[in-house]
């Protein structure tokens, strides 16, 4: 059994969580607190207690092992409820790639001002059934529409955009060999800022998923009892960090979401009908679902980086055989990462990464196979370096059953 402990991160100091793209000579704020960043505190505050781990120690466990713990990205909690920063709970999202907004005025209509988002899979791959054109506008103005991404979550029938501040920070160098400030020598660093508003605290949710019970329950007492401290310029007073953690067992049954997912798609096909008959019924002996991913991603197919999950590649992911999966459209971007190895000093190597918010909508005519696999991907995640917070995926977000006509 899975168990995860959940994470309410609240900030103390700045974070100076740096986002430097390889080649770049200006180090931009991260817009949440990445996994290997969480990772990288817990290890090191754990050798700062114990400073030599055995071979099959918990350290091992927990950061070399086989089924070594996965840490989640951190995302932030904090919504404008009514113009008043409030925390929200989990669980916060990642909104999918197919999501569009209005041009001039695009959010979600818990703002008056804003015209809302919808989705636009289901509707795009209609069209396509149909041989029509698809090109949405805006329900309440038929003005242009944009893609909209970010985080969020949803209270009752509110949606609510969840977002960081940062700030600039100036500094000045230090000259070593003197200990005294050096002239002609000063550096700007930005971080994400630790309050929002005026007096909320800045707060992240993540999680840490483990399969080793006692384990969990030792780290959940160990990161209560620990302050940490989270990303760069540590000795500079920045990324102090509160955590509290709480230890659940892991549940998870994606069938519900699947079935609802296709009782949606079989409805607006029916409506699409409008326009004429299909070129052919893609959805006769079909079930449908996509894989959302919820942090960004890296994928490798016979030994060359891609930003697409084929059927093959996930055929392998499952470890299913499955003749009938099919890969249908996938929406997705891509970007560059690297980062600082701490524990050894050096670069970490570039990599191509498929960005969060990626969607991939695929169809099997033996949907039996796959309730459980997709279930054990959605804890696991998918690619490489899941460990530290890469390739989290959801199945059949439920916001792609969010129309045209009833944006939010």
């Amino acid at each position: 059994m899975t168990y995860e402990i959940q994470l309410t991160i609240t900030a103390v100091s700045p974070l100076a969580i740096g986002r430097q793209k390889p080649g770049g000579s200006v180090s931009e704020a991260e817009s949440y607190i990445p996994g290997s960043v969480i990772r990288g505190a817990l290890a090191s505050e754990i050798l700062r207690k114990s400073p030599t781990p055995e071979p099959g120690d918990d350290f091992h466990s927990l950061f070399l092992g086989e089924n070594a713990a996965i840490f989640q990205n951190g995302y932030p909690a904090i919504a404008k409820v009514q113009d008043k920063p409030t925390l929200l709970p989990n669980p916060i999202q990642v909104l999918p790639a197919t999501a569009v907004s209005s041009k001039t005025n695009s959010g979600f209509k818990t703002d008056s001002k804003n015209h809302g988002v919808f989705d636009t899979l289901i509707d795009r791959f209609c069209a396509g059934g149909y041989n029509h054109p698809y090109d949405p506008n805006c329900p309440k103005d038929c003005g242009r529409v944009e893609p909209y991404s970010g985080f969020y979550a949803c209270i009752g029938n509110n949606y609510y955009p969840l977002s960081t501040t940062t700030r600039l920070l100036t500094r000045v160098g230090i000259n070593r060999r003197r200990a005294t400030s050096e002239e002609q020598v000063i550096y700007s660093i930005e971080v994400l800022n630790e309050v929002e508003g005026k007096e909320e605290p800045a707060t992240y949710r993540s999680k840490i998923l483990l399969d080793n019970e006692e384990l969990a329950n030792a780290l959940t007492t160990f990161i209560n009892s620990h302050s940490f401290r989270l990303g760069g310029s540590a000795s500079r007073g920045l990324g102090k960090a509160k955590i509290i953690a709480a230890l659940n067992p892991v549940t998870t049954d994606v069938k519900p979401r699947i079935d609802k997912f296709n009782r949606e798609l079989q409805e607006r096909w029916k409506k699409w009908q409008l326009f004429g008959e299909p070129q052919q019924d893609l959805l006769s002996n079909r079930t449908y679902f996509t894989l959302d991913l919820q942090s960004d991603a890296i994928f490798t197919e016979n030994w060359q980086r891609t930003t697409v999950i084929n059927d093959r590649m996930l055929k392998k992911y499952a470890a299913i055989d499955d003749p009938s999966l099919e890969l249908h459209v996938a929406y997705t971007s891509y970007d560059y990462r690297s980062g600082w190895n701490a524990a050894w000093g050096l670069m970490k190597d570039v990599e191509l990464v498929t960005n969060k918010g990626g969607v991939y909508l695929f169809s099997t005519s033996s949907p039996d196979l796959w309730y459980q696999a997709l279930g054990n991907l959605e804890i696991r995640g998918v690619g490489e370096r899941t460990s530290e917070g890469f390739g989290q995926v959801q199945v059949c977000n439920e916001f792609h059953l969010v129309f045209r006509e009833n944006a939010v």
